[in-house]
C-alpha cells in the first residue's frame, strides 16, 4: 500500500527506521575501528562510515534470502 502525500504508513516507517540503524552501525563500526586499531581516518571519515553502511547493508541483504 503506497502513503498518502505528506504521511508516512506504517513501511514506511519501518524503511526509515532500518536504513537509520544501518548508517548508525556504519557509524559505529568506524568509530569502533578507530579506537581499537589507534588510526585517524581524517578527511575520509565520511567515505569510510559510508562504505561501512554499505556492507551491513550487504550482509543484511545477504542473510535475508528469499522471502
Amino acid at each position: 500500500m503506497e502513503s498518502k502525500k505528506f504521511y508516512f504508513n506504517k513501511e514506511d516507517i519501518q524503511k526509515i527506521l532500518v536504513g537509520a540503524c544501518i548508517a548508525m552501525g556504519g557509524a559505529f563500526l568506524t568509530y569502533a575501528s578507530a579506537i581499537i586499531t589507534n588510526i585517524d581516518f581524517g578527511v575520509y571519515t565520511p567515505m569510510i562510515v559510508a562504505i561501512a553502511s554499505i556492507l551491513i547493508n550487504a550482509c543484511k541483504k545477504f542473510l535475508e534470502g528469499k522471502k
